[in-house]
Formats: C-alpha cells, structure tokens, sequence
C-alpha cells in the first residue's frame, strides 16, 4: 500500500478548526491523526508553534510521515494518545494550547478490505488499529460465551447478543472463524428476521468486537483528563466521538471539571473551595450538507472544553 493513499474524511473539519482557536505561534496536538485531515489544517496555520500528531495505526504513521516530511514543526509519535502525558514528556513539552481527538475506527480501516474492519468486504477477521496483538478472530475463537455475550451487549448495545454470543460458540466448535464474511453469516443466522430491515445485522457485533480488540474504552474517561491536565490556561480540548459509549466516556470526564462550588444552597459562604476548572461549550453535529457528502459523519458529535485562566 502507498503511503498517501491512507484516506480518511475528517467530519466537522471547519467547526473542529475554529473550535481550537489556533495561534500562530501555539502548541498543538492532535491526538488521532490518521491521513492528517484536521493536522494538516492545523499545521498550515502555525508559524513559530508547533504540532504533535499521534497514531497507533502504523499505515498512519508512514502516511503521516510522507505528508509531513517537508514540516520541521510536526513532530510524528507512533502511540496510543491514552499516554498523552508521557507522550509530551519525552518532547520536553510541558503543556500544549490545544489537543484535539478524533475517536473511533478511520475511514481507510474501514475500507481497506485487508484490515478486517468491516462487514461489508471479506477479509482475515483482524481489527486492529495498531495491527499488534489479538485480533478479532481471536477473541471470537477463545473468549467463552459469557465474556462474548457481555462485549456484545455493553459495547454493542445489542439486544440479541444471548443468540449472537452462542451462534458463535456453536459454529466454532465446528471450525474457526476466520473471516468476516464467515463472522457476518454466524451473526446474520442468529438474529430475527424482523430485526435486519433496521440496518445490517452485524454492524452493533463488530462495532463491539472492534471497541474491545482496541480498548477503545478502557480508561478513555481517564484519558480525557489527561489531555485536559496537559492544556494551558485558556487551551482547548475538542473530542469528535461517533456513538454514545464514547459520547458518554467524554462527557463523564468534561462535566465535573465544569462544576463550581457544591456548598448546600442554604450555606451563607462557600466552604468546598471548588471553582470550574473548564468552560464547556455546546456540541456540535453535522449539517444535512455534510451528512449528506459524508454518511459516516452522521452520528458525530464534537465536545470543547476550555481550561479556565
């Protein structure tokens, strides 16, 4: 594969943009940078500031590393954006005026059939961003039914994980999944008929197998405070998420870092001593236009979050 043709369509390209109110001579991060959408914008707009861009997936690393190879002011990390801190640390950067991360599956791993991301294309059932570790086959040839059923159904929000759970278990003990095609029939097979006029069947299972194969959600709450501890006063953190499980990881970290004192109303004084550490702006989705050029931009949402001076 040629480095530049790690394609990814950056959503809410402008809204993301303006939500950083870059400075020409700021720090920046951006946490998720896949092909350099959103980066590259970032880049362009810097002059004695500096960009640090971050990817586990290492097609992404060589991409970013061609596009960004004629830049003395891009720094390239190969890493998951959860060590943001240490990450800074080894640049011997102490805080950054804006960070910004793009969550989720990228539109060249959906694409690139090799990578086993999706349903829609037969290839090894693999699924992982940093193309280390286990993969999705992995885990649906080993990990026993209940373990499965769990991962379906809070990473999925898959009502008939039960049925999905054991159409798998059945149909390897027959012989190993190997494939995504072979994973979409096993699941095709085990839901209700009715149930596949509302989108395709193994969409919810393969999200779901994706977010625990990369531990997309394991102490992304944690991680966003991270980012926001490396802000200076007044820098911005902007999170694109696409559906609720990270939506709500965001926002469990964004809000208490919004919220004043918590002294009983009848308190003539305040006595906590807490004051809001963040300004919190409203979230921003997709216009129809962009919805409508792009069908993966429509269940986005993009949260800010300025440190307070």
């Amino acid at each position: 594969m040629e480095t530049n043709d790690f394609r990814h369509i950056p959503v809410l390209f402008n809204e993301t943009i303006d939500s950083l109110n870059i400075s020409p001579d700021g720090s920046y991060v951006d946490c998720t940078a896949g092909g350099g959408g959103h980066s590259g914008e970032v880049a362009n707009r810097l002059t004695a500031g500096k960009l640090v861009v971050i990817d586990r997936d290492p097609e992404a690393i060589a991409a970013l590393s061609k596009r960004f190879s004629s830049y003395n002011n891009v720094y390239i990390v190969k890493n998951n954006f959860f060590f943001i801190k240490s990450i800074l640390r080894d640049l011997q950067i102490e805080a950054v005026d804006g960070i910004l991360a793009d969550l989720g599956v990228s539109s060249h791993q959906l694409d690139e059939a090799s990578r086993g991301f999706s349903f829609h294309k037969d290839a090894p059932l693999d699924m992982r961003m940093s193309m280390e570790g286990r993969s999705a086959a992995d885990a649906v040839n080993t990990l026993p039914y209940e373990e499965l059923k769990k991962i379906i159904f809070e990473y999925g929000e898959e009502k008939f994980a039960p049925k999905i759970a054991d159409a798998i278990v059945s149909a390897r003990a027959v012989s190993p999944i190997r494939t995504t095609f072979e994973l979409s029939d096993i699941i095709s097979s085990a839901v209700p008929a009715a149930a596949k006029r509302n989108g395709h069947p193994a969409r919810k299972t393969f999200q779901a197998l994706r977010i625990y194969v990369n531990g997309e959600l394991d102490g992304l709450t944690q991680a966003v405070t991270d980012m926001f501890d490396c802000l200076k006063p007044g820098g911005r953190l902007s999170i694109i998420t696409f559906h609720s499980l990270e939506d709500r990881a965001v926002k469990a970290a964004f809000t208490p870092l919004a919220q004043g004192c918590t002294c009983p109303k009848n308190f003539p004084v305040c006595v906590c001593g807490k004051t809001p550490r963040a300004k919190l702006f409203k979230p921003v989705t997709p216009d129809a236009d962009e919805i409508s050029g792009n069908q993966r931009s429509r269940s986005a949402k993009l949260r800010t979050a300025e440190k307070l001076r």
